[in-house]
This record gives C-alpha cells, structure tokens and sequence, in this order.
C-alpha cells in the first residue's frame, strides 16, 4: 500500500514530460508551431526516479518518506507507463487531430496495510495483496492556448483477481497540462475515487472480531461503497539542459485528497488519523 502510494505519487509526471520530446525544436523562450505528423515522430523512452512524502495508510495522519521508480516506452502505435504499481498500455494509434481518443489496457498491484507506525491500527489483519485488472478510455484535445497544451478527460475501471478486496475502483479524471516554456513543463489533476463495498468494508471496516482485541477500535461496518475521496495534483517539470523534450528533468509535486461520508467517519481514519491527505514529492527523469 505505501509502496504503490509512493510511486504513484513520485513519479506521476513522467508521462507528460516525455510525450513533450514528440514535437521539433524551438527558440529557447519560445514554443514550435506543432507537433510533426503522427507518422513521423520517433519512439521515446523516459524513466525516473524520486521521493515521496505521504500518508502511511489510507486515512493515516503519519507520514513517512519513501523511494519510487518509473518507466515508460513510446514504441510505435503502442505506448507503455508504469504509475506506481501500476502498467498501462495505451492501444490507441498516435493522432494529428486536435481531439483524439484514448483507451488501453491496466494491470497493478495494491500492497496490503501492514506494518504501519499506528499501534492500534497495526493490530488489524493484513488485508492482503490484491491484483487489479482493468482498461481506461478518454478524450483529450490539444492546441487550446498553444499547440502543445492538452486537456485530457478519462475514466479508469480495475477490478481485484486476487481476492483482497474482491471488489472495483472506479476513477474518472481530468488533467490540463502544458509547457511554459521549451524548458519547463506543468500538470494540473483532478480526480475522485468510487469504490464497491468489499473495498470499503477491507480498508476502512472494523469487524466485530477485531474491535474485541482491540479496545481502542470500535466496530465499524460502512454503508457500502460509493465516492471515497477526491484529490488534486500540481506537477512541475524543469528541463536541466534547455529542453523538456529530452536529457534530464527535475520534477516537483504537490497533492491534496479529502476522504468523504462513510470513508471519513471510519475509526481508522476519524479517530486515528485524517480525512485529509496531502502528498509531496521530487526527483529526477531522463528522456530519449
């Protein structure tokens, strides 16, 4: 759990920085006329690596500071990215169009809640590791404000294999990004997450079980799932050799989610920790 966490967090930038190196070169203040056709735009490769300040558990008010990695490959028609334990395959051939499409493929791992600073919520079982499978699809538009901007609207559907959680999440989003220059870079997201009811009973249930052995825990059935949190995210990219399309890139980010209803009121989190989460985060990236 903390490990996904981490590198979804550290490492969300990767993507929009190297799809930057897609396009031709430009005066140093200023942005290039376009992306060249589809057809012409080489393959590109990006990894990364960096730090990350965040919750210790879902709902957690510790914090702790974690290493992460990513990976992605731009090869041909198929593009491949690694957000934390997660890997998509967008399937989608590359389009000049100002709208396109987008749709793919996500296989991931979520870690289970073990070994946590709290004591009493360290007493809980294991829930396990679950397996998440699932797609995405979505639409982006590009050239709003200059031709490298794009807005992009997705939605994201994985469901456990594992039996961990033996239920979905659902998460629709939206990202605005853009260059500022031909050396820095910036991402703005909005998200929420819905969950089915086996996820909300393994993450944020307290059964009757354990709040027996555990005196400082109520017992804490939620009321199904539903809408368990929304969050936004600000990335910043900086190209260290002029150019954010290529080389290396420092990356900074901050993010901010808030768990609601039945997600907030659970012990774990209005008792022993916070509705509200924050994340923060650096590292470096190469592009080629």
């Amino acid at each position: 759990m903390r490990i996904v966490a981490s590198l979804i967090a550290s490492l969300v930038v990767l993507p929009g920085l190297a799809a930057a190196q897609e396009r031709p070169s430009a005066p140093e203040a200023a942005l290039p006329d376009g992306p060249p056709p589809a057809g012409q735009r080489g393959d590109s490769y990006t990894i990364g690596a960096g730090i990350i300040y965040l919750p210790d558990y879902q709902g957690s008010d510790d914090y702790r500071i974690i290493p992460g990695g990513a990976f992605r490959a731009d090869i041909g028609d198929i593009e491949l990215q690694t957000k934390g334990l997660k890997l998509y395959a967008e399937l989608m051939p590359d389009s000049d169009e100002q709208v396109s499409f987008t749709a793919g493929t996500i296989v991931g791992v979520r870690f289970g809640r073990d070994g946590v600073e709290d004591p009493v919520v360290d007493q809980l079982d294991n829930t396990g590791t679950a397996i998440e499978v699932g797609g995405f699809a979505g639409i982006s538009i590009s050239g709003i404000t200059n031709p490298y901007d794009n807005v992009t609207a997705r939605i994201e559907v994985v469901r456990d294999v594992n039996g961990a959680h033996d239920s979905f999440v659902v998460t629709p989003a939206i990202d605005l990004s853009t260059p500022l220059s031909r050396a820095t870079f910036v991402s703005l997201g909005f998200s929420l997450d819905i969950v089915g009811d086996n996820y909300a009973d393994t993450y944020f249930g307290v059964t009757p079980a354990e709040a027996a052995e555990i005196p400082e825990l109520a017992a804490y059935d939620p009321d199904g799932g539903g809408v368990k949190s929304w969050g936004a995210t600000l990335v910043v990219g900086h190209s260290l050799e002029g150019d954010i399309r290529g080389g290396w890139s420092l990356f900074g980010l901050a993010g901010y989610s808030r768990l609601l209803g039945d997600f907030a009121a659970s012990p774990l989190v209005a008792e022993r920790g916070s509705a509200d989460q924050f994340i923060a985060g650096g590292g470096i990236g190469y592009s080629f």
